[in-house]
C-alpha cells in the first residue's frame, strides 16, 4: 500500500526547477549552522541537486528513496540529517548505514567525520577483512553512527556480546541495488528483523530494479521518491569513445593509450581478479606507475592500493567492479573499460569515477570481436552512439614486440605468485602494489617506456 502510494505521488517531481533558483546554501535547506560551517570548510559551497531534494524532506522526518546518478552527492544528503537530528537528541548507536563494498563505507565513514569533527561525532566501520576483534572494541564505545556491510553486520549481531541495535533511530541503505545484487538480501532482512521498527530509513539507489522496490515495501512507511534522473544516464561533459579491435591486441592498444594520454591518471576496470593482477604486472614491466585493486587483495593492502592512487603516488589504477561504485577519487582524467562490463548499467558507474563534480573527463570503452551485442545494448542504454577514439595503428603495432615480451614475464610472475602462495598459505608474499615485480621489468628491453619520436 505504502509502496504503491509512494510510487503514484510525483510530489516533489515538478518542484526542483523553480527551488533551485531560490535555494542558494545548506543553511536554506534547514541544516543547523555548525554543519553549515563543516559544508564550508569541506569545500561544500551549495548543495547539489539530491541534496536539495532530499534534505528538507529528511529533517521533516519522512522515509526517502534517493534516485541518483553517481557523483552526485548522495553521501552528503544522508549524512547532514542525520547529523542534525543526532544534534537535537544526542544518543549513541543512533544510525546505520549499510553499504556494499568496504571501500565504499571508509569513505563515508570519512564524510560523516569530517561533517561532524566540530561535535564530537564518532563512527565505526563493520566490515569483513579486517579483525574482529577490534571492531567489536570499536562497537563497545558505543559509536554514534555505524557503517557496515551486512556480512560483517550480522556476523556482530550474532557473536559481539552486548552489541544491538535496539535502540537505533536511522537506517540509510546506500547503493541499495548493488547490495540486493551481490546476494546480501538474506543479510538485510535479518537486520530489518532486530533493528527497531519505529525509525526513519532512506533508501538511496542508482537504480530502482525490482529488488528495490520489493525491498522498499518491506522497510519503509510512506516514502517520498526523491528521482534527480530517472533515466540510466551519463554526465554532459564527460566524453565518451570506443576502440574495436582484436582480442590479442588488447594489450598493446591499452600501451598505446597510456603512452598517447599519458600526464594523466586512469582508472583501468578488468573483468575478473586475475586478469586485474597480470595486467598490473605487464604495465609495471613497462615502466607505468600501475597498482591493483581486487577482491582477492587483503583489506589493508585494498586500502593501501586506494591511498597512494589518491595521494597521486601511482597514476594508473587496475581495478574489478569493487571500485566502480560510489568512490570518489577527485583526480580521475580517464577510465578505460579494457574488458567490457557484463551489465550495461554497471558501464555507467564505472564511466562515473571520472568527470564528476562538474570537472571533465574521458571513457575509452575496449570492444573485441566478442563483445559487439554487449556495446551495443550500452550505447542503447545510454541513448547515443559513441565515437571511435582515434589511433595510429602503424605506431601500435610497433609496439607488439615490447609488450609481448612483458606478457611473458607477467604470466611468469604470477606462476611464481600462485606456486607461493599454495607454499605458504598465510600469504606472506606481498601482491599488494606488484612494487617487487621481482626485478623483472629489469629485464625488458629499455625499462621505463621511451617517448616516441616526432610527438
Amino acid at each position: 500500500m505504502a509502496a504503491a502510494e509512494e510510487r503514484d505521488s510525483p510530489t516533489e517531481a515538478p518542484q526542483p526547477a523553480v527551488e533551485e533558483e531560490e535555494v542558494k546554501t545548506f543553511k536554506d535547506l534547514g541544516v543547523t549552522d555548525v554543519l553549515c560551517e563543516a559544508c564550508d570548510q569541506l569545500g561544500w559551497a551549495k548543495p547539489t541537486k539530491i541534496q536539495i531534494e532530499a534534505i528538507p524532506l529528511a529533517l521533516q522526518g519522512r522515509d526517502i528513496i534517493g534516485l541518483a546518478e553517481t557523483g552526485s552527492g548522495k553521501t552528503g544528503a544522508f549524512a547532514l540529517p542525520i547529523l542534525n537530528a543526532l544534534l537535537e537528541t544526542p544518543q549513541r548507536l543512533f544510525a546505520l548505514v549499510l553499504t556494499p563494498t568496504r571501500e565504499l563505507a571508509f569513505q563515508i565513514s570519512e564524510q560523516f567525520e569530517a561533517l561532524g569533527s566540530s561535535i564530537g561525532v564518532q563512527s565505526a566501520v563493520i566490515v569483513g577483512g579486517i579483525d574482529s576483534m577490534s571492531q567489536s572494541l570499536a562497537l563497545a564505545k558505543k559509536p554514534h553512527i555505524v557503517i557496515a556491510t551486512p556480512g560483517r553486520l550480522i556476523d556482530h549481531l550474532e557473536n559481539t556480546k552486548g552489541f544491538n541495535l535496539r535502540a537505533l533511530k536511522y537506517l540509510v541503505m546506500d547503493e541499495a541495488d548493488r547490495i540486493l545484487n551481490m546476494d546480501f538480501e538474506t543479510e538485510v532482512d535479518k537486520i530489518l528483523k532486530v533493528i527497531p521498527r519505529d525509525r526513519k530509513t532512506f533508501l538511496f539507489s542508482a537504480t530502482m530494479t525490482k529488488k528495490v522496490q520489493k525491498l522498499q515495501r518491506a522497510a519503509l512507511k510512506n516514502p517520498v521518491k526523491c528521482a534527480v534522473s530517472s533515466k540510466y544516464q551519463t554526465v554532459e561533459k564527460l566524453q565518451q569513445y570506443y576502440l574495436f579491435i582484436p582480442s590479442k591486441f588488447k594489450d598493446t592498444y591499452l600501451v598505446y593509450i597510456l603512452n598517447e594520454l599519458a600526464g594523466n591518471s586512469f582508472m583501468i576496470f578488468c573483468s575478473t581478479c586475475n586478469n586485474t593482477q597480470r595486467t598490473a604486472l605487464l604495465l609495471r614491466n613497462l615502466g607505468f606507475t600501475a597498482i591493483p585493486l581486487h577482491g582477492q587483495m587483503s583489506q589493508s593492502k585494498r586500502l593501501g592500493s586506494l591511498n597512494k592512487f589518491k595521494a597521486k603516488a601511482r597514476s594508473i589504477l587496475l581495478a574489478t567492479d569493487v571500485a566502480s561504485r560510489g568512490l570518489d577519487i577527485p583526480h580521475v582524467d580517464v577510465v578505460v573499460n579494457f574488458d567490457i562490463p557484463t551489465h550495461s548499467k554497471d558501464y555507467i558507474h564505472r564511466v562515473g569515477r571520472t568527470a564528476r563534480a562538474g570537472r571533465s573527463g574521458k571513457a575509452i570503452t575496449f570492444v573485441t570481436q566478442y563483445d559487439v551485442e554487449l556495446f551495443q545494448r550500452i550505447e542503447h542504454l545510454i541513448g547515443k552512439k559513441l565515437p571511435v577514439f582515434p589511433t595510429q595503428d602503424d605506431e601500435v603495432m610497433m609496439l607488439t614486440e615490447r609488450v609481448t615480451e612483458a606478457q611473458r614475464f607477467a604470466r611468469m610472475e604470477l606462476r611464481e605468485h600462485g606456486e607461493k602462495k599454495k607454499r605458504t598459505r598465510e600469504d606472506a608474499g606481498d601482491n599488494d602494489d606488484t612494487e617487487g615485480a621481482i626485478g623483472v621489468r629489469n629485464k625488458v628491453a629499455g625499462g621505463k617506456m621511451k617517448k616516441r619520436k616526432g610527438r
